[in-house]
Formats: structure tokens, sequence, C-alpha cells
């Protein structure tokens, strides 16, 4: 007589549930066979499978951050909250909502999962180098090799200064709730990628540099409100950015997606009514 044979499951669902049959042992099998056990998840599931999808879309795909200076301005302002697209630069351990957890932890910094090389003039989310536990927005001005100096507070690239258009005054705000209006240019990179920058004075502290060399697999932030923003132009040493390791990038900002001009409300439950509808699905520029 042949041994009985016994059937493979017809499709894949029905071999899950054989393996995990075999695998759950059988007091946790009758505990969520009970038909109140059942019940529950049954009106639990939906909402944990949009929680899960929600969570897994954050962590993938983009992410909201909150900008508190008026470091950007006036691309971005004090109280934006912006959406940052996670995959362009690849998937740093930073741009993971655990420390390594796909990356292996290493005495060594983890190279980014399908990195590509940022575009000059990304405004990017990223880790402060000297405290990686602090999220920064600049504007990615050099990529690796490329030579950065400010003189007489205009910007120069590999040699080459950049072209400022004059486009009339606009309102600068500030952490303490002042406000003053300052003359706007509208910058041009090498690209011909065009940006709005606030620039009030031409001999502040840092609009007389030395060349800045980009090293390799770093590169350097500033911010818009050029006279107003502590970036790559401050050392390390200075207490400022330094060069931004490839690593440290979280994503590229793309979209307000809300803004509250909070310095000017009396508590949080005023909050509301000073929502910025002009700023809500402005793209960041």
């Amino acid at each position: 007589m042949k041994p009985e044979q016994t059937k493979a499951p017809a499709n894949f669902m029905a071999r899950v549930r054989a393996t995990a049959a075999r695998l759950i042992p059988a007091p946790v099998a009758t505990f969520f066979a009970r038909k109140d056990v059942k019940a529950v998840w049954d009106w639990v599931k939906e909402p944990l499978y949009a929680v899960l999808l929600m969570f897994a879309f954050t962590t993938i795909v983009v992410q909201p951050f909150y900008v508190p200076s008026g470091s950007m301005e006036p691309s971005l302002a004090i109280g934006d909250a912006v959406l940052a697209a996670k995959f362009p630069y690849g998937y740093t351990r930073y741009a993971l909502p655990f420390d390594y957890i796909f990356l292996g932890k290493s005495t060594h910094e983890p190279k980014p999962v399908l990195a590509s090389l940022p575009t000059a003039g990304d405004v990017v989310v990223f880790r402060l180098p000297r405290d990686t536990k602090i999220t920064f927005v600049k504007r990615l001005i050099g990529l690796p090799g490329d030579r950065i100096q400010m003189k007489d507070g205009h910007l120069w690239i590999n040699g080459k200064e950049l072209p400022l258009k004059y486009a009339g005054l606009a309102s600068d705000e500030d952490e303490y709730g002042g406000e003053a209006m300052v003359p706007t240019y509208i910058e041009t990179l090498p690209s011909g990628r065009e940006h709005k920058i606030f620039k009030k004075v031409w001999d502040g502290p840092m609009d007389n540099t030395d060349v800045y060399v980009v090293p390799p697999d770093h590169v350097f932030m500033m911010g818009d409100n050029r006279d107003n923003s502590l970036d790559s132009r401050w050392s390390v040493e200075m207490n400022g950015v330094g060069y931004v390791p490839l690593g440290n990038l979280v994503g590229r900002a793309f979209l307000v997606i809300g803004s509250v001009d909070f310095k000017n409300a009396d508590g949080i439950w005023e909050w509301p009514l000073n929502f910025r509808f002009s700023r809500l699905f402005n793209r960041v520029r």
C-alpha cells in the first residue's frame, strides 16, 4: 500500500495559512480563532492597515518638516511645514525611521542606498554634521569639487560671479516678531536655475571669504536669507554647518503643505486664526 499523499494547497494564501498553522503554537491559534477576538480584529484591522501604510509612505516616499527660522526667506517662511521627498538622493541612515535598521551598524558612515547626486539649487533637508539630532533645511550651492567664495556679498562658483537681478522689496521676519522691508534679488546658478535671496548689506561677517573647496562626498549649503543664515560658510569649529556629508541628506523639500504665523498668536489656540492660506501648496523653488 502506498503511503497517503497530502495534497499541496491550491494557492499561495492557502500555503501561507497551512505554514502558519504548523508554526503557531496551538494555544495561540485557538485564542485568535475565538469569535470575539475575530470581531475585534475585524474592527481594528482597517485603521491599523491605514497607520502602517502611512508609516511606510512617510518612511519611503515623503516626510513633513517644520521651518522654525527665517534663514531660508523669502523661499520659506517661519512657520512653514514642507514636504521632503526621500528618494531623490537615495536612502541614508537619516532618511530611515530607525538608525541603521536596513544599513547595518558600522564604525564607518554607511553609504546611501540607491544613491544619486543632488542638483545644485535644490532645497535640501539634512542632519547637522556637528549634531545629527538637529535637522536643517538650506539650499544646495556646491557639489563635490566645486570652489565657492563670497566677494563683497556676491557669490562666486568655480571662479565665476553669479548674476543678481533686483526684484524689489519684501518683508523679512525674524523669530521674535520683528519685521523689516529688505531688498530681494534673483540669483542665477551656473546651470541657469534661478531663486530669490534676501541681501541687506554687502560687507557682513561672511561677505568676503576664502575659497571653499567642497570635499569628495560632501556638499555646500547656504540660506537664501544671506545675512541671517548659519550655513556652510561657517565651519564646524565656528559652531556652523561646514561641509555636509552626502550621508546626512534626508530629502528634497518640494511643497509647502501648511504655514502658521505663530509669532502673532498669543497661544496655540490662536494658530488656526493665523494660518497662512496664501502659502498652502506653494512649490519650493
